[in-house]
């Protein structure tokens, strides 16, 4: 054969060896840019655990004993997230109202800072009529005794607020260590958190599982209102230091009682068959009732149950309502348990 004849072939597989290679190339190759923040999908986030995606059933698990027909059971699909291990706490808090205070005073200024992101410690005495709330009022958020507490008193606007700081702080912090930042932190949907709520048990009453409130050492499983004007039985007459009580199976403390939770999403009566069935929101700015989950030290158990819907008014804080954060895992297979 001609060695000439050759040629051709061999120039054919040495562009097919080159075409194969990745990420390095001349200079003019498609490589990709160069440079990028490094990033690791493993890395689950300070005081976050990961709630690997899925579909459940979303809805009501037992009688419907108000006759609300708000929340009808429908199937649906969430991508994973993480959230919050525990409500945000006081001392949480705090670091993000000293943080306001040092750096945007000049842009929101005080006034607005004090009347709509520190949290409201009025509650205590608005809340409840003829209730001694004053000591609370005076030491629940300012005291170190309480540190560990969730924080009350902060509306709808506050916790968004927060999420969006802390979104700002935390991609301050990785810019300067070079690696890729989070996607933000956000107050999750309220699928979100009914399916974080179950903690992968399909239709099940309560975090734990349930039906029943008190586990078979007799203790009880969550901090609420066992019987009519019965606070204390639970180990707490209002609030309880965050993860005083068993995890659900995700690892997630306190998605019933102790306080209530904001959620992302406008309350909306027909919602279920509205919204659709992969990862359901309803954002609706002109909807003043937002979505409040997992009832709190001050409620029966009814509100306690994963399938139990609320609402408060967005402006409104209560001594009985926090939140958490969340936020969407990226760069892997939305079903992976890390």
């Amino acid at each position: 054969m001609n060695k000439f004849l050759g040629l051709p072939l061999i120039a054919s597989v040495a562009l097919m060896l080159g075409a194969c290679s990745f990420g390095t190339g001349p200079q003019g190759d498609l490589v990709g840019a160069q440079d990028r923040p490094e990033f690791n999908p493993q890395e689950v986030p300070f005081g976050m655990v990961p709630c690997p995606g899925g579909t459940f059933h979303m809805g009501q698990t037992d009688e419907d004993i108000a006759a609300s027909m708000v929340n009808m059971n429908k199937q649906v699909t969430i991508a994973g997230f993480y959230m919050d291990e525990t409500e945000i706490t006081n001392n949480e808090y705090r670091q993000f109202m000293n943080a306001v205070m040092q750096d945007s005073v000049d842009v929101l200024g005080q006034e607005y800072i004090m009347t709509e992101l520190y949290p409201d410690t009025t509650v205590w005495v608005r809340d409840f009529t003829y209730h001694m709330g004053d000591p609370l009022m005076e030491y629940y958020y300012s005291h170190p005794a309480f540190d560990d507490y969730p924080v009350v008193g902060v509306d709808w606007f506050a916790a968004k607020y927060f999420c969006n700081w802390r979104t700002k702080n935390k991609n301050a912090a990785a810019a300067e260590e070079g690696v890729a930042g989070v996607p933000g932190f956000r107050l999750p949907s309220e699928a979100e958190w009914e399916y974080a709520a179950r903690g992968g048990r399909e239709l099940a009453t309560f975090p734990w599982g349930g039906p029943y409130l008190r586990n078979t050492k007799g203790c009880m499983l969550a901090n609420f209102k066992p019987g009519r004007g019965d606070y204390a039985s639970d180990g707490y007459a209002y609030t309880s230091p965050v993860g005083s009580y068993f995890p659900n199976d995700f690892g997630l403390y306190d998605m019933s009682g102790n306080v209530s939770e904001w959620c992302d999403d406008a309350f909306l009566e027909a919602s279920m068959p509205v919204v659709w069935d992969m990862n359901p929101t309803n954002p609706d700015d002109n909807e003043p009732r937002k979505v409040v989950r997992g009832g709190s030290w001050k409620d029966i158990a009814y509100y306690l149950e994963t399938g139990t819907r609320n609402f408060e008014y967005q402006d409104s804080a209560r001594s009985f309502i926090g939140f958490r954060c969340a936020l969407i895992q990226i760069g892997m297979g939305t079903n992976n348990r890390l």
